[in-house]
């Protein structure tokens, strides 16, 4: 809107406004805006550079009211010694120290030059030493350093009024934020990082003490030890010695930061291990804990709880079904032996009614020879016959003369031998074919192109016993084993023993009698004696079954091996009280036991110990 035109003043409308006019949201900024804000708090209309110059009255306002304090030993100062010196204290500022600003220490300064400047005490009748010897040189090396911005730091860092103790743990047991809380304040003016946390009270909650230790865990310190440095490379003579004065004050500088570093870990490692508040939130932690434990642990048992009440009921509901199948099972049985008992009743009673019939009609024979050659008839279809033929057997004799039943009968008996012959016919087939195959596998088969005499036949079955299965490398044993013992002088490989091995097995049990039938005839030729033999069948002998006349036991085996064991070689009576340990054993059987075991492990050894040596060999 524009403002209405005052008395001699003419409006003119140069342009017309734009109908299609923006309407924008501008935020204002900048120092008018913000002089703008501080006049419109204050109730007043005073412009912006009105404001600075109040401003800067009122700091000089504030450095003229600035209380110095005079230094007592001033005057008895050293300027040789001006580094060893409290700088804030010959200025005066001993009280605010490293909190004074610029404009302070250059009224400070100021007023130190106005009152203690040579010519003015030399006016006043003082002597004043000769050239730098004069305390005033200390005044002018206190501004010097605290002027400079980089030499006020260095100074600062090695403030000779700072306190670095660090309070003990014995000495917080009681009052622990009375004592580390100034302590922290203190060392927090020489954090690089502003908004340094407060150490707080017991009602601070966990995050703000984490977040406390966490920041001085990690403190940043901007503390530096230069202003101790022994050499001032300034006063080096060539680049080398500079290079060498500043490598040693490096040195020292690091070892000093260190130290620092130390301390305040120290301070912050006492503080830690003292908080009352740690200390309740480690409990707390550990209740949560316990309580999570017991927690987990009463859900853990609730849900062992439950699966044992599922598999219990799953167990009697098995047991309930297989209750209910074993009694339908029994009730089948049940019925399976009744009509069974029915049947064999009902058939007892047609071969009774067969008998009785045949031999009412005298067998259908007059001749006692023939009549008797018709009861073995007779009897063969009872036993042959089936309940149905029996019956239909029986009604065709019942139903019929003497001769039609004769016939009935012959025709009956007919068909039965018939059926008999032919699986008489089929058995002796299947007996040829399996003799036959047999045959092929004893002579062709396992070994190749080579034969398998009876000899290494029986000495392949003594030496299948002699190393049973687990033992290492058995196969090859047992090849090994043969060769060396085999009278043909055929060599043998693992290969062709194991396919022999199966082979055998294989063989009707006949065969096998005849095969160890067969040696044991060979051997009663040659020796002219006659071996004991056990009574199990030859064919077990394959299987394992020891040649005694009683074999041993497991338990007696046991028994005679911990005999052995009690009663050593230079016992009295050794054999005696070995037989007295193993029951139903004699002297006698046990020394052959043990000269058995002992050929055994002889030749196992042996055995085995040729494998090893072909092994390495082919290595």
């Amino acid at each position: 809107m524009l403002r209405e035109a005052q008395d001699g003043q003419v409006t003119a409308v140069t342009r017309a406004l734009s109908a299609a006019s923006v309407l924008c949201q501008v935020e204002p900024v900048g120092r008018w805006f913000e002089a703008f804000i501080k006049r419109r708090n204050i109730n007043v209309s005073a412009s912006f550079q009105e404001l600075e110059d109040e401003k800067e009255l009122s700091e000089e306002s504030g450095d003229e009211e600035l209380q110095l304090e005079e230094f007592p030993m001033l005057k008895t100062l050293d300027p040789k010694d001006w580094k060893n010196q409290d700088h804030y204290a010959v200025l005066g500022l001993g009280n605010i120290r490293y909190r004074a600003t610029q404009k302070q220490i250059k009224a400070a300064h100021k007023s130190m030059v106005l009152k203690h400047h040579p010519d003015k005490r030399k006016a006043a009748g003082e002597q004043i030493g000769e050239g730098d010897n004069d305390y005033f040189t200390c005044i002018t090396k206190a501004y010097e350093i605290l002027s400079d911005p980089v030499k006020r730091r260095a100074f600062n860092s090695i403030d000779p009024t700072f306190d670095n103790s660090v309070p003990s743990k014995s000495e917080a047991k009681e009052n622990f934020f009375e004592v580390f809380s100034p302590v922290f304040e203190r060392n927090a003016r020489w954090s690089n990082k502003k908004n340094v946390p407060k150490l707080g009270d017991m009602n601070s909650s966990f995050e703000e003490v984490d977040a406390f230790y966490s920041f001085w865990y990690n403190f940043d310190s901007w503390r530096e030890f230069s202003y101790l440095d022994e050499e001032e490379k300034e006063k080096a003579e060539c680049r080398d010695e500079r290079r060498w004065i500043e490598k040693q004050n490096r040195a020292a500088r690091a070892l000093r930061k260190k130290e620092e570093m130390n301390r305040i870990r120290t301070l912050v490692d006492n503080a830690y291990s003292c908080d009352p508040r740690i200390k309740k939130f480690k409990e707390e932690e550990k209740a949560k804990k316990e309580a999570e434990k017991k927690a987990k642990v009463e859900a853990k048992r609730k849900e062992q709880e439950a699966k044992e009440k599922q598999r219990q009921a799953e167990l009697e509901a098995a047991r309930l079904a297989k209750e209910k199948e074993e009694e339908e099972f029994r009730q089948q049985a049940l019925v399976a032996k009744k009509e069974k008992e029915i049947q064999k009743k009902a058939i007892k009673k047609e071969r009774q009614k067969l008998r009785t019939t045949c031999k009412n009609w005298n067998y259908f024979s007059d001749n006692e020879a023939d009549c008797v050659k018709m009861m073995e008839e007779v009897e063969k279809l009872c036993d042959r016959l089936e309940l149905a033929s029996l019956q239909c057997l029986n009604e065709a004799l019942t139903s019929t003369t003497r001769e039609g039943g004769k016939a009935a009968v012959v025709k009956q008996i007919e068909e039965i031998n018939e059926q008999i012959r032919r699986e008489k016919e089929e058995a002796e087939a299947r007996m040829r074919q399996a003799t036959k195959s047999s045959e092929k596998s004893t002579t062709g088969g396992g070994g190749g192109s080579k034969n398998w005499p009876e000899d290494d036949l029986q000495l392949l079955i003594k030496a299948v016993n002699l190393f049973p299965a687990g033992t290492n490398s058995r196969w090859e044993v047992i090849a090994n084993y043969m060769n060396l013992h085999s009278t043909t002088g055929m060599k043998r490989t693992a290969k062709d023993v194991i396919n022999k091995a199966k082979s055998l097995q294989k063989l009707d049990p006949h065969q096998k009698d005849d095969i160890n039938k067969k040696a044991f005839d060979k051997f009663k030729k040659e020796h002219g004696v006659v071996p004991q033999m056990d009574s199990a069948a030859p064919s077990e002998r394959f299987e394992g079954s020891p040649l005694d006349s009683s074999p041993w036991t497991t338990e007696e085996q046991k028994l005679l091996e911990q005999a052995l064991k009690t009663y050593p070689v230079n016992t009295p009576e050794r054999w005696e009280k070995i037989a007295a340990a193993v029951p139903g054993r004699s002297k006698k059987d046990c020394m052959k036991r043990y000269k058995e075991l002992v050929e055994m492990v002889k030749a196992k050894k042996a055995a085995q110990e040729q494998v090893m040596n072909a092994t390495k060999v082919k290595k």
